[in-house]
Order: C-alpha cells, then structure tokens, then sequence
C-alpha cells in the first residue's frame, strides 16, 4: 500500500506542481492563460475524481489521498500566481470536495457489487 501512496504522490506532483510551472513558465500571455484555465477546470477536477475513485477501493488505508492534490495545488498556485489568494483557496475546496465525494460513491458502488 505505501508503494500506491507514494506513487500517486508523486503523479499528483506531477498534475498540481509540474503542470502549472510549465505552463507559466514556457507558454506566453493568452495562450498561458487559456492553458490556466484549462488546468483549473478540466484537468485539475477530473484528477481529483480520478483519485477519489480510486482511494474508494481501499478507504481505511487510502482515505488521505483525496486530500493531498488540494495541499498541492494551493502550494502550486500560490507560488507561481499569487500568494494568499483566495479564489485558488475556493478551487482546492471543490477539488477536496470531488475526491472525497468520488471517494464515498467508490466504496457504496463496492459495498453493493459484493452483496
């Protein structure tokens, strides 16, 4: 289990850290700000869901891992936007808000395929 946790760590890195860098880093003006956009609606969301879906396979040792792209995510913004503000505050809450909820209907849908 510590081998999945340190992998998906090190994927959400990758999504929430890596992603935003480069794209402030070698995409210029609209086009960066279009490619923000995209990670903060499309691709940011759907991780979130995908590792909510998949912690739902094992809660009791995978419960954390909806909550550490969000940690990521807010430390990623705020260092390469704009520290302290408040609307990336807003995206980390929703993208906690997906994981956990991805998570929860995970497990149902488990609980009720093995009855």
């Amino acid at each position: 289990m510590k081998k999945d946790i340190i992998l998906w760590l090190a994927v959400s890195a990758l999504v929430m850290l890596a992603l935003p860098w480069l794209s402030v880093t070698f995409v210029k003006s609209d086009a960066g700000m279009a490619v923000s956009f995209l990670l903060f609606f499309a691709v940011d969301p759907l991780y979130s869901v995908i590792i909510g879906t998949c912690a739902g396979k094992d809660v009791r040792r995978l419960w954390s891992l909806p909550v550490i792209p969000p940690v990521l995510f807010l430390a990623g913004t705020w260092i390469f936007f704009h520290m302290g503000e408040p609307a990336f505050i807003m995206y980390g809450a929703v993208y906690l808000a997906l994981g956990m909820a991805a998570m929860l209907i995970s497990l149902l849908v488990r609980k009720k395929v093995q009855r």
